[in-house]
C-alpha cells in the first residue's frame, strides 16, 4: 500500500533538494530569481500582509504584518516568494506581489530631530516619535533625508531602520 505525501511536504523536499544542488556561497549576494542584491530593503504594499512558514500557500501563516509601507528586509528568494524580516527579526515568506520597491524607514529614536541639512548644528524642522514610518529619499555616509507627515529633513542614519549602514543614495 502506497501512502501519498502531503503537497507541503513535497514542496519542502523540493526546496531542500534545490538548496543541496545549489549551495549558497558567502560571496553570492544576488537573488537567484531577480538577480537583485540580497539582503535588500523594500516596503509592504498592503495594510495586511500574510507571512508564511514556507514559500507556498500550503504553508501555515505565522505572522500578519498590519502596517502599510512598513520597511522589511528581503533575505531570500524562491520563485514568486520572498523571505522577509522586520526590524525585530520576525518574519517568514510572503508573495512578491505584496511588496513594493518604494523605500521607507522606521524611526528608532524617540523625538528624533529632523534637520534642514545633514548637520547637527542646522535648524530642526520637526521631531518624529519612535515607530514613525517615513519615506527614504537620499543618504550620505552618515545622514539620510526622509519625509513624514508633510515634513522633510535630515536625520542621523543610525537613528532609523530600513537602510544599510554603508548605503549611499542620491
Amino acid at each position: 500500500m502506497t501512502k501519498r505525501l502531503p503537497l507541503a511536504f513535497k514542496a519542502l523536499m523540493a526546496a531542500l533538494i534545490l538548496l543541496t544542488c545549489h549551495p549558497v556561497r558567502a560571496e553570492e549576494t544576488r537573488g537567484a530569481v531577480t538577480n537583485l542584491p540580497l539582503p535588500r530593503f523594500v516596503s509592504l504594499k498592503s495594510s495586511e500582509t500574510n507571512v508564511r512558514r514556507g514559500p507556498s500557500l500550503t504553508h501555515r501563516i505565522d505572522w500578519i504584518f498590519k502596517r502599510k509601507d512598513m520597511p522589511v528586509e528581503i533575505t531570500a528568494e524562491f520563485g514568486h516568494w520572498r523571505r522577509i524580516q522586520d526590524r525585530d527579526g520576525q518574519g517568514g515568506w510572503t508573495h512578491y506581489s505584496l511588496l513594493s520597491g518604494v523605500r521607507t524607514v522606521i524611526v528608532d529614536e524617540n523625538m528624533l530631530s529632523l534637520h534642514s541639512r545633514p548637520s547637527e548644528d542646522t535648524p530642526v524642522v520637526a521631531q518624529l516619535e519612535s515607530g514613525v514610518i517615513a519615506k527614504l529619499e537620499e543618504c550620505t555616509a552618515s545622514w539620510c533625508k526622509i519625509g513624514a507627515g508633510g515634513y522633510r529633513g535630515w536625520v542621523q542614519k543610525s537613528a532609523i531602520w530600513g537602510v544599510k549602514p554603508d548605503e549611499i543614495r542620491e
